[in-house]
């Protein structure tokens, strides 16, 4: 760049001639500059709502929802892991007192069979001493004392029936643990709900009512007027009045497209179902109603006889018939205790009320589901006929032939195979 400076020249026609400088001043070239002005972000409406109200640092929607979801997810979770941790608490309370009441039955069953061939003894040896005196009045005395403190321990024992009652801890074990399993794997491969934590809940208070820990006032009537299978889960609620009205009309042939449902599916479990009714289920009330009367006479039985020795010994030296029936009835009423608490008969009782409740579920399960008309909503059909056919102990192919034997009227097997 440059400029130029002019100087005035003088008055003087002599110095007409002008004079020029000229000057040049030399500024170095500035290097280019690049600047990149950032962005102005774009905000959508309730961003923009959100700064004309003051609100400067916001929170996209999208985020708070997750938040939330997140949020309620994880109380959901913790709950399912109290619940979890309560059921194992119960396995172990239930797994120590059947070993409890399983040594019991043991103990009981010992200890009453040497008090009463003790005092079936003693009533002999004070037979064959004959005479009056004292041995005769100890031998009459101890002999009576211990048919009358066996004929009191034989009641008890018979009230509570505590192979029976072992039984119902070993169910109740089985069935907990059975329930923390699928609390697990519900935490490990599902996404749980509250509706989930709601269902959990009632099938823990549903066990606790069917196989209560204490004797006193929550003990299960032992001797009642006829078996029903055990129930131990909550009373499935109706659904939707909607839900289950009117036919449900397959869209395709195809089992996939309907949530792996058919309608040739639909009657093979409606068939399984009448099978398991008539032929097992009625079965196991049957032989169960019989061991339940052959378990009231041995019950009588048992005390009537050790309370006619107790007799019998008292009257020991009076006559030639006393020691017979002391000793004939004490050795009865061993047999008696033994062949009932011995091949515990209660056992038996509770064992086939609870094979009739496992049926009677898998009929409940069976008929829940088909009354749901909307096939997204049901279990997926190819896993629901697999479950049922292992719980009935059969592979695929031998339950579709019990179905078709039953649609034919021809079944002359029972619906499980496991017991």
């Amino acid at each position: 760049m440059a400029s130029v400076l002019l100087l005035p020249s003088s008055s003087s026609s002599s110095c007409c001639c002008s004079r020029k400088i000229n000057a040049a001043i030399h500024v170095p070239n500035l290097p280019k500059l690049s600047l990149s002005l950032p962005k102005i972000p774009t905000r959508n409406l309730g961003e923009e709502l959100n700064i004309r109200d003051g609100f400067i640092n916001t929170i996209p929607i999208e985020k708070i929802n997750d938040r939330s979801h997140n949020s309620s997810t994880n109380i959901v979770t913790t709950q399912l892991y109290a619940i979890l941790e309560a059921v194992a608490n119960r396995i172990e309370m239930h797994a120590n007192i059947g070993e409890q009441r399983d040594n019991w039955n043991t103990l009981l069953l010992n200890s009453i069979n040497m008090m009463i061939l003790t005092a079936a003894t003693m009533a002999g040896v004070a037979a064959t001493a004959g005479g009056i005196g004292m041995p005769l009045l100890a031998s009459k005395l101890s002999s009576t004392l211990l048919y009358s403190a066996a004929t009191g321990m034989l009641l008890i024992m018979n009230k509570i029936q505590p192979s029976q009652l072992a039984e119902e801890q070993r169910n109740a074990t089985r069935l907990f643990k059975q329930l923390q399993s699928q609390i697990q794997t519900m935490l490990a491969v599902g996404t749980p709900t509250q509706e989930d934590v709601k269902e959990v809940m009632e099938k823990v208070l549903a066990l606790d009512k069917a196989y209560p820990l204490p004797l006193l006032g929550a003990m299960l009537e032992k001797f009642p007027a006829k078996i029903e299978p055990a129930v131990w889960w909550p009373s499935i609620q109706k659904k939707n009045e909607y839900s289950h009205q009117g036919k449900q009309c397959y869209t395709t042939t195809a089992p996939k497209e309907n949530n792996g449902w058919s309608e040739e599916l639909e009657m093979e479990m409606r068939e399984i179902i009448k099978v398991v009714e008539r032929k097992d289920i009625e079965d196991y009330v049957r032989l169960g109603n019989l061991a339940l009367k052959i378990n009231k006479t041995l019950a009588i039985s048992g005390p009537l006889l050790t309370g006619i020795a107790a007799l019998g010994s008292a009257f020991v030296g009076h006559g030639s018939w006393a020691p017979i029936v002391a000793v004939a009835a004490g050795a009865l009423a061993s047999a008696v205790n033994a062949f009932e608490h011995g091949g515990q008969v209660g056992m038996v009782i509770e064992m086939y009320r609870n094979c009739g409740g496992f049926l009677q579920l898998l009929k409940e399960s069976i008929e829940t589901t088909l009354e749901e008309r909307d096939l997204e909503k049901r279990e997926n059909g190819e896993l629901f006929e697999m479950k049922v056919a292992l719980k009935l102990g059969r592979s695929l192919s031998q339950l579709r032939v019990l179905a078709r034997k039953s649609a034919s009227s021809h079944v002359d097997e029972f619906a499980s195979k496991l017991f």
